[in-house]
């Protein structure tokens, strides 16, 4: 064995390790062609891909002498338009050597193209007029997977002797060609099979994503918004030269892990009740029950008014209007909000006290201690037990996550997603862990979390709040320990909330900022 053709085996182990070692698919394109050339010599070439099985895609051009570098991880994209494996009257095109060698399944070596008559080389000889270039000998080798199927096409052109000069591509250049061929098969199959999972996989993801929403008319896009709050938090961390990120980035393998984990945060909603999700009034169940209290006011005003005799009309309308009022403002209380007063509290334990008479004739309480508590939940519309159940959906997301077989890119989906409810103080759920147990990308979930909440307007117990609204509590939970402050900085400084208010909020919600005025925010 010569020491060149030694040197050419070398550079092609070289190169296989390579080729399987490259993850990104433009560069594994542009990796094989240009390996290629360099392994025959070759002036130029084209990396054809097979679409559809219908059609090749080019991919890669490049040609040293004329400087042209196209697709691949080059700034120009090639926009010539695909070549077809079938004619007009569906029979197989087997007129140009790309699709021919991709149809065929075989390799095609032919030293000087303006003598052949076999195929059209009606777009080489366009080319070369344009171009005022001369293509000589051409190499054609079909790209092919484990089941013997065509994925694409190399294709090399000029073949250079050692004085430059063009040459045909001898046997030892085409049967290095075709190792190289080979072992790219290998590589560009695996980045598809890998390419295909993480579609699938995304696509799993949003179709729980969309489960869950259409689980609840009350939350139906907080599984949409919540991976888009979060990815643009971890894009401008990753992209910050500010000193609190400056060690921080994110490659496109842990962007698409965070936005996994975004997507799936609330899985475990899926076992959560849905009498719980929906509780859009504290005495909601299977129905809203003050209708019952309702019609108990009435008949308190009816009792009331049966035990007098020859009552004026002016009273009977003073006191029919009292218990008008008196459950319109049972009924405010039981829509729920944000906090419940002292007037409000006492207001409930006074009705809880009174009596009134069933059409059993029996003498009842008018409230009983179960509507009590529930009426006396201080925020929203869930009361201990009804929380922590649906607080469980953080545990049940790790659990069902935990379950999944996820490749190594993925390791860490149940982790961000099952952070997004931790408390840097250790005080949130369902672990409470503190924030030096949790990762970067399970802080950014739990900012984006709270702030879809907070600026939603499709919740039952609370109208939507402005952006200003929402980042003065946002910046009131940074004080308290509840979120990250690097990331609330972060989130305040480069103006998160408003690249995201403009695409998913009202216009009414969108509000003058006034940074200094944000509690908790030190730039």
């Amino acid at each position: 064995m010569s020491a060149s053709l030694f040197n050419k085996i070398e550079q092609l182990n070289q190169v296989g390790i390579a080729l399987s070692a490259q993850s990104d698919t433009a560069k594994l394109l542009e990796q094989i062609l240009t390996s290629a050339q360099q392994l025959t010599n070759a002036d130029g070439g084209t990396l054809y891909r097979l679409v559809n099985n219908s059609q090749l895609h080019f991919d890669v051009i490049q040609n040293d002498s004329l400087k042209i570098q196209l697709g691949g991880t080059h700034p120009d994209p090639v926009t010539l338009p695909p070549i077809s494996l079938r004619n007009p009257d569906d029979s197989d095109n087997l007129s140009t050597v790309a699709s021919y060698a991709a149809i065929r399944k075989q390799t095609v070596n032919i030293s000087d193209i303006y003598a052949d008559e076999k195929f059209d080389f009606t777009g080489a000889l366009n080319f070369d007029q344009a171009m005022h270039y001369r293509t000589q000998s051409m190499l054609a080798i079909p790209l092919k997977n484990f089941e013997n199927d065509t994925i694409g096409v190399l294709q090399l052109i000029n073949a250079k002797d050692e004085e430059n000069q063009t040459i045909p591509f001898s046997e030892e250049s085409e049967s290095l060609a075709r190792s190289l061929a080979s072992q790219a098969s290998v590589a560009l199959t695996n980045r598809q099979l890998i390419n295909e999972h993480k579609q699938l996989f995304a696509a799993f993801s949003h179709l729980v994503a969309d489960a869950i929403d259409k689980k609840s008319p009350y939350t139906g896009l907080h599984c949409k918004r919540v991976p888009i709050l979060t990815m643009l938090l971890a894009q401008a961390a990753s992209r910050s030269q500010h000193p609190d990120f400056q060690d921080f980035s994110l490659n496109e393998a842990q962007l698409f892990e965070i936005k996994t984990a975004a997507l799936l945060h609330d899985c475990g909603k899926l076992a959560t009740p849905e009498y719980i999700m929906d509780k859009s009034t504290k005495l909601e169940t299977i129905f809203d029950r003050i209708d019952e209290i309702e019609t108990r006011f009435n008949l308190k005003a009816f009792q009331d008014l049966a035990a007098k005799y020859d009552i004026p009309e002016a009273e009977i309308n003073s006191v029919q209007q009292y218990y008008v009022e008196q459950y319109q403002h049972m009924n405010q209380i039981n829509l729920g909000g944000e906090f419940l007063d002292q007037k409000d509290h006492a207001f409930i334990e006074h009705w809880q006290q009174q009596r009134i008479r069933n059409l059993k004739g029996e003498e009842v309480a008018f409230l009983s201690d179960e509507e009590a508590t529930n009426l006396k939940i201080e925020r929203g519309t869930l009361n201990d037990e009804e929380r922590e159940i649906m607080q469980d959906h953080a545990a049940m997301s790790i659990h069902m996550l935990s379950i999944l077989p996820f490749p190594k890119e993925l390791a860490r989906v149940a982790e961000i997603a099952g952070g997004h409810h931790e408390r840097m103080d250790g005080q949130g759920y369902p672990n409470h862990l503190t924030e030096a147990q949790l990762s970067i990308p399970a802080r950014m979930m739990g900012i984006a979390d709270i702030f879809e909440a907070l600026s939603a307007g499709d919740r039952p117990y609370k109208k939507a709040k402005t952006l200003s609204e929402s980042l003065r509590i946002l910046g009131f939970m940074k004080k308290e320990g509840h979120i990250n402050g690097k990331l609330f900085n972060l989130f305040v400084r480069d103006k998160i909330y408003l690249d995201y208010a403009k695409a998913h909020l009202k216009p009414e919600q969108i509000d003058d900022v006034d940074h200094d005025k944000i509690p908790g925010f030190d730039g």
